[in-house]
C-alpha cells in the first residue's frame, strides 16, 4: 500500500521512498524487490531497456498498479498532511484538426464549467498563470494538435504544476522533442525543481542530458541494477549490459 508519513526520516523534507517493491502480472514478475529514495529537490533519472518494468513502476508510485512492498511519502509539516504528485504521461497524440485549444484542455481538466462555454475570466487568469510557470502563455489560444513536442510538454507540465505538487512523475518527457527543444525542457525542469523545491522522478531514452541535469540514476531491468551519480551509472558494467553497448 502507499503510505503518507509527516515530516520524520528526511530532515523535515518530502522524500519518496520504495521499499521491496514487487510487482507481477500475469505469472511474471515483472518487478523485483526494487528500493529507491528520492530526496526533496532532487532529479532522479529512471533508465532501462524497453520492456524493463519502468512504466510499471511509476504506474505503481500513482496507485494505479497492484504490488507488493511500501511506497511512502514524506512530507513535512501536519501528519494530516498528504503529498501531492504531478504527473506527465508520454506524449499523447492530438489530431492536428481537432479544434480544443491549450485553454479548453486546462478548462476540461482544472474547472467544472463546461470547456465549449468558453473559459471565465477567473479561469482565464488561473490558465496564464499557469502556463507562465513554463514560460508557455504564449500557447494559451494555440490548437493542441497544431502544437510541437516540446510545446506539447510544456502544457502537460503546466496542467501537472496545477496545484504545486510534491513530487513530479515524468514518462519519457523527452520523447518527441528536437535537440533544441530537449536542452530547453530540462532547463526549465531545473529551473522548476530549484524554484518550487519540488522532488522529479523521470524516466529517459536520452543519456546525454542526465550529467548535466540529474542528482541520481537508478538503471532498472526488472530490478535495480546500479544506482548512483550519472557519470557513474553510465560507465558501469551494469550499464554496457543492459544496453548491450560493449561486451563485458
Amino acid at each position: 500500500m502507499i503510505n503518507f508519513f509527516h515530516s520524520g526520516g528526511c530532515h523535515d523534507s518530502c522524500c519518496l521512498k520504495v521499499q521491496h517493491l514487487s510487482v507481477s502480472i500475469g505469472g511474471d514478475k515483472i518487478l523485483k524487490d526494487v528500493n529507491l529514495h528520492v530526496h526533496c529537490g532532487q532529479m532522479v533519472a529512471l533508465i532501462g531497456p524497453n520492456g524493463a518494468g519502468k512504466s510499471t513502476l511509476l504506474r505503481a508510485l500513482l496507485g494505479e498498479r497492484d504490488y507488493d512492498g511500501n511506497i511512502i511519502f514524506s512530507v513535512p509539516g501536519s501528519r494530516k498532511a498528504r503529498a501531492r504528485i504531478g504527473y506527465v504521461p508520454q506524449t499523447p497524440n492530438f489530431d492536428p484538426g481537432d479544434p480544443l485549444s491549450a485553454a479548453d484542455l486546462f478548462a476540461c481538466c482544472l474547472s467544472r464549467r463546461p470547456a465549449f462555454l468558453g473559459q471565465s475570466k477567473a479561469d482565464r487568469e488561473l490558465i496564464t498563470e499557469c502556463l507562465e510557470r513554463v514560460h508557455g502563455e504564449d500557447l494559451i489560444d494555440k490548437r493542441v494538435g497544431t502544437l510541437s513536442g516540446g510545446e506539447l510538454q510544456r502544457v502537460l507540465l503546466a496542467l501537472a504544476l496545477e496545484p504545486m505538487p510534491n513530487i513530479l512523475i515524468l514518462d519519457e518527457p523527452l520523447s518527441g522533442v528536437d535537440i533544441e527543444g530537449q536542452t530547453e525542457l530540462m532547463d526549465m525542469l531545473d529551473e522548476i525543481r530549484k524554484t518550487y523545491d519540488l522532488s522529479i522522478l523521470m524516466t529517459t531514452h536520452d543519456f546525454s542530458m542526465l550529467p548535466r541535469y540529474a542528482d541520481r540514476v537508478v538503471l532498472i531491468d526488472h530490478e535495480v541494477k546500479i544506482q548512483g551519480e550519472p557519470k557513474e551509472v553510465l560507465a558501469s558494467d551494469e550499464f554496457a549490459r543492459a544496453f548491450h553497448i560493449r561486451e563485458v
